[in-house]
Parts: C-alpha cells; structure tokens; sequence
C-alpha cells in the first residue's frame, strides 16, 4: 500500500477499516462546520452511515482519493479529479480536514506539499490547481503559501448565505514547484 508522509502526516488510500472512522468525522455529528466552506452552495447532504457505504466504493483503493493522517488518525482526505474528463490533461486536486480544531496549524499546507509531489510524479502534466470561492480563506491562504498563483476570478457567481461570491482558481506549473 502507498504511504506518503512527511513528519507526523502521511496520506495513503483508503480501506475498509478506515470507512467509520471517516464518516464519524465527516458525518457523525450534525451541521459539520467543514461543509461551510466546502462548496457550500452545493448543499450537499449530510449522509447517514447506511448512506455513506453505498458511497464507500467511491473512497476504496481510490488513485485519486487518500485519506489524511496526523500520528495514524484519519482527519480527512485529498482528491484529485481530471476537469476534462477522459482528455485526462486537466488535474484539479482538493484537501478536507473535518475537524475545525486543527484548522490553521499548518496541517493542511503539509499534506497538500504531499499530494501535490505525489500527483506530479505519478502523473505527466505541467499544471495542477484547485477551485475554491472568495469566502474560503482559508483554502485561499494554503494555494498561496504552497507557491500557487491565482490564475482566474469569475466574480459574483457562487450565491450562499444571501450574498454572492467569486469562484477563485489556483494553480501551479510543474517547472514552478518547489517542496
């Protein structure tokens, strides 16, 4: 099984046992305040755990899912998806931490440098990035101090909480990149 890890977080692909510990921090309480700022105009559901493992197959032995660990404890996962579809040339990546009280610790940062070497290795393209909205600063402060540019600003677009915000994209060039 890949590990990647780099002082005490490491990232590594979901199995099964990891499946209820990551809906109990993703799910198990109700209102989690990380889907505040994942996408929140999206309005995505809260699953149950009936729910969650019809999803599981999402999340097992994924190449483009890997959960997130702090000291072997599971506090969230990094994605990757291709925006263009089978052209397979477009690579858009995302991180979760569930837990708000590690939020700002840098661990988020740490284990985006992981994903990010990770995906540049396995992978020949020159470009990956990431897309997020105006009001989730924190995501914006981890694509600039990963060295990230923003590349584009679709301003007013994303509609949450009676008030509209930009959609905000990141990037970084291969030759760009420096761990």
């Amino acid at each position: 099984m890949t590990k990647l890890s780099s002082d005490e977080i490491s990232l590594r692909k979901l199995n099964v046992d990891d499946l209820l510990p990551l809906w109990h921090i993703a799910y198990g309480q109700k209102d989690p305040e990380w889907m505040r700022w994942n996408g929140p105009y999206f309005n995505d559901p809260v699953y149950t755990w009936e729910e969650f493992q019809q999803l599981s197959i999402n999340y097992l032995d994924n190449d483009f899912r890997y959960g997130v660990f702090v000291h072997e404890q599971l506090i969230g996962i990094v994605s990757a998806y291709y925006e263009d579809g089978e052209l397979q040339k477009w690579l858009e990546i995302g991180i979760v931490l569930y837990d708000e009280g590690i939020w700002g610790k840098n661990i988020g940062t740490r284990a985006m440098k992981i994903w990010i070497n990770h995906l540049f290795e396995m992978n020949d393209l020159p470009h990956i990035g990431f897309t997020t909205w105006s009001g989730n600063l924190g995501m914006i402060r981890l694509g600039q101090k990963i060295g990230m540019t923003e590349e584009g600003r679709v301003r007013k677009v994303r509609f949450w909480q009676n008030q509209y915000w930009d959609s905000v994209k990141y990037g970084i060039l291969r030759e760009e990149w420096s761990d």
